[in-house]
């Protein structure tokens, strides 16, 4: 469990809504800014309670910025079933129509959320829209707000920055792909940083080169390379991931990735994903191996039933920490950063992304025997 986590800045206090096992909550640690994450799902929060983060377990729809006056920033990732491919596919048919509910939360925040979609999850989306609003009216607004999605929600993210550019905000919004971020797996996420009183707002710079099929790893216009699982992993034999679901409209056509090249998106159902090794043999990932995928530290404490659902449903720790710095102006070097992501979880207290320290501690590689 890592210690008592210290501010870089006074002000920097997070309120993390559908908080899941922590994700975003990680990357704040490594950062060193307090998080209270707010998570209804039970195995989520054991893992949470196992990795020491704050929680509080509830609806996020009972609650409201003045449960929680001293946060300062509002995060979010809201559930994304509906509007995945692979999901149910009612949130995206639905688009126009919470775009036409952001609206109506701008003029009246306290309305509720709830709304009659076929499925309750897609009106969760308008949770942080009206986070910000009822802070707003409330004369507290946000400092700055983050979220993150799948990428069929940034029309809604993009009707939410027009919001609360009217109230003050600098906002941008986009679509990121994590390994461009130093995540081994290709997954790409809808984004939105606002920041209030604060025009010239951008989204994080990439750090690495984006994944070409067939392309090689290699550094270029000073960027890095991409990550590979073997790299992520450590797996010293070679390995071929053969993924659950089917590519290119065939569900007989499994789609595969070569050790060597990084991981497809981590779903939650990763755990069904088989490894094909030399002779002909198979395998699977382990929880943590999963983890590490996402950027999750090799011994973060998974706890709790659904380990592969609470893992694919995680932002990676690794993209938040760029996203959360960009957005609060927290400078972080690469070689720290990695430091950190390879290190243990035990050991947040030491990371050199604090900047507490006058000197860089060392950096502690955790040991996990799966």
């Amino acid at each position: 469990m890592p210690p008592e986590q210290l501010p870089p800045g006074p002000s920097l206090r997070i309120i993390d809504l559908f908080a899941g096992p922590g994700g975003l909550d990680v990357g704040a640690a490594w950062l060193g800014i307090p998080a209270t994450g707010i998570e209804l799902d039970g195995n989520a929060c054991a893992t949470r309670a196992a990795a020491g983060l704050h929680t509080v377990r509830g609806d996020v729809r009972a609650y409201g910025p003045e449960d929680f006056p001293d946060a300062t920033v509002l995060t979010g990732g809201p559930p994304c079933q509906t509007f995945t491919v692979a999901g149910s596919g009612t949130g995206r048919q639905v688009l126009k129509e919470i775009v036409r509910k952001v609206r109506a939360l701008a003029e009246l925040p306290a309305h509720s959320t709830d709304a009659e979609f076929t499925d309750e999850r897609t009106g969760l989306v308008l949770e942080p829209m009206r986070w910000a609003m009822s802070a707003l009216h409330a004369g507290s607004p946000y400092e700055a707000i983050v979220l993150e999605q799948v990428p069929a929600v940034l029309p809604i993210w993009e009707e939410f920055g027009t919001v609360l550019r009217a109230h003050g905000y600098g906002v941008a919004h986009g679509v990121l792909r994590s390994e461009e971020y130093g995540v081994p797996q290709t997954r790409r996420r809808a984004i939105l940083i606002a920041r209030l009183g604060q025009m010239a707002v951008t989204l994080p710079p990439q750090t690495h080169q984006g994944f070409r099929k067939g392309g090689p790893a290699q550094a270029a216009l000073g960027l890095e390379p991409w990550v590979s699982m073997s790299a992520a992993l450590g797996r010293k034999t070679k390995f071929t991931v053969v993924s659950n679901y089917g590519s290119g409209g065939d569900p007989r056509n499994r789609g595969q990735r070569r050790c060597d090249e990084p991981a497809a998106t981590v779903t939650g159902k990763v755990m069904r994903n088989r490894l094909r090794l030399p002779g002909g043999a198979w395998s699977r990932l382990s929880h943590h191996e999963a983890g590490v995928l996402q950027t999750f530290p090799r011994d973060f404490p998974w706890a709790g039933g659904d380990i592969g659902q609470q893992i694919g449903n995680a932002i990676p720790p690794r993209l938040a920490v760029h996203v959360l710095a960009h957005a609060l102006d927290i400078k972080i070097e690469s070689s720290d950063l990695d430091c950190v992501v390879k290190g243990s979880w035990a050991a947040t207290k030491n990371s050199p992304l604090r900047g507490r320290r006058q000197q860089a501690p060392k950096c502690e590689m955790a040991s996990v025997t799966d």
